[in-house]
C-alpha cells in the first residue's frame, strides 16, 4: 500500500488550512500558491474533503474553506481516507470488499498478516491529529 500524491497533497492542504485560516475562511488560490500545487487539482481534492466532512465551504467573493472541526479532532487518517478510500494493504480487506471476500478467504494463509497490517496502519494515522502536524 502506498499513499498517493492525492493523499499527500490533501494532508498538506488541510494542515495549511489549519495554520492559515485562523478560524476564518481561506481561498484555494492562497493554499495552492503557498504549497505550489495546482488550484484545479486542489479543487478536486476539496470536493472529496467537503463530502467527507473534513472541510466546510462558503461560496462567493468572500468565500473559501475552513476545517469542519477543530484541528485537534481531525486525524491524518480522516484526511487520507477521505481522498484515498480505505487504507488496507490488499483489496480483500477494503470496506467495499469485506462482505464479499475472495473464494479463498477461509484458506488464505496470509490474510491474518494483511489484517494486522491494516490495523497498524489505521491506528498510526489515526493517532496523529491535524493539530499535531501543525505543532510539529
Amino acid at each position: 500500500m502506498k499513499i498517493s500524491t492525492k493523499g499527500r497533497y490533501a494532508l498538506e492542504a488541510v494542515v495549511d488550512l489549519a495554520v492559515y485560516s485562523n478560524n476564518g475562511l481561506e481561498s484555494l488560490k492562497n493554499i495552492a500558491d503557498r504549497l505550489d500545487i495546482s488550484k484545479n487539482y486542489l479543487e478536486q481534492l476539496f470536493v472529496s474533503l467537503r463530502q467527507k466532512g473534513i472541510v466546510d465551504s462558503v461560496r462567493g467573493a468572500q468565500g473559501g474553506y475552513k476545517l469542519s472541526k477543530p484541528a485537534a479532532e481531525l486525524t491524518a487518517g480522516d484526511v487520507v481516507r477521505a481522498v484515498e478510500g480505505p487504507l488496507s494493504p490488499v483489496a480483500c480487506l477494503d470496506d467495499d470488499n469485506c462482505n464479499q471476500p475472495c473464494g479463498s478467504a477461509d484458506l488464505c494463509v496470509t490474510r491474518i498478516l494483511w489484517h494486522k497490517l491494516m490495523i497498524e496502519i489505521n491506528e498510526a494515522v489515526d493517532a496523529v491529529t491535524i493539530d499535531d502536524l501543525v505543532q510539529s
